[in-house]
């Protein structure tokens, strides 16, 4: 008699059991959404970092798309759209108008110039860029435009642009090798001797790094023959640590005149309180 209720308990256990194996079953084939390591930055993008005014950054993201796109059409003759030509012939049938469309279908989408990455933190947007696009002549140019006279639209909630010629992952290797790619067109070889230069790091959420060890290891890597000038550089090194990444870029002597790429200021009746970050 006590053995029914057993083989039930037993019975009920299996099934117990294997619900719970077919849960982990099911919850082993999830998989991340195709695309999503693209929604992110990493080591080997090129890019550029804008901040905004507080909750503005959707409408910042919309703002500077509009301008990146203006500018790369202006300056590299090319746009984002990848618009199919008609070369249709009037005595094609049926068949090879489908064959046609099946091969349109097959070609693979071109990718943007601009991708905006979504960022946890606020008044902070950033978007990758490909080539033919060159982040620092580009913002470069977007901010001389400007400081010429030239009234970018709809950017009234866009503060600064800072490019990044390379980006690698926040570590100390990653400084390293990031230092060694930018740094070299412009400090090594008998074409670069006698360079004054300047450093200004930038660390956001990241407690690894810090502004002195950054400027030890980058002054190290431009190397001997040049002197630190703060405000008579003749090539500005501009690093930017956010979370477990970091970037960095040479910028010109301009780039305090032109008020650190900062289009906000730009805009604006020039100021006599305008001194540097503090840099090295």
């Amino acid at each position: 008699m006590d053995s029914a209720p057993k083989k039930r308990k037993a019975e009920s256990d299996e099934r117990h059991d294997g619900g719970h194996k077919k849960a982990k079953g099911k919850k082993k084939w999830d998989t991340p959404r195709r695309g999503a390591e693209g929604r992110a930055i990493q080591a080997g993008d090129t890019g550029i970092w804008a901040t905004c005014s507080m909750k503005n950054e959707a409408k910042t993201v919309a703002d500077l798309r509009d301008l990146f796109q203006e500018y790369a059409t202006k300056l590299y003759g090319t746009g984002e759209t990848n618009e199919a030509s008609d070369d249709s012939d009037a005595g094609d049938d049926i068949e090879t108008e489908i064959q046609k469309e099946l091969a349109d279908i097959r070609k693979p989408t071109v990718k943007p110039l601009f991708t905006s990455i979504k960022l946890p933190t606020q008044c902070l947007v950033f978007f990758k860029t490909r080539l033919p696009v060159e982040p620092v002549s580009f913002v470069q140019r977007i901010c001389q435009d400007t400081a010429d006279g030239a009234q970018p639209k709809n950017c009234r909630f866009v503060k600064r642009l800072t490019p990044m010629t390379a980006i690698e992952k926040a570590t100390t290797r990653g400084l390293d090798a990031v230092a060694k790619l930018v740094l070299a067109p412009h400090f090594h070889g008998p074409d670069n001797a006698g360079k004054k230069f300047a450093i200004r790091p930038s660390i956001r959420n990241n407690k690894e790094f810090t502004r002195d060890g950054i400027i030890k290891t980058v002054a190290a890597t431009v190397g001997p023959g040049h002197k630190v000038d703060l405000h008579g550089y003749d090539h500005l090194i501009l690093v930017e640590i956010y979370q477990n990444v970091l970037g960095m870029s040479v910028v010109g002597p301009d780039f305090d005149k032109l008020k650190r790429f900062n289009l906000d200021e730009l805009r604006q009746p020039s100021s006599t309180n305008d001194g540097p970050d503090r840099e090295t």
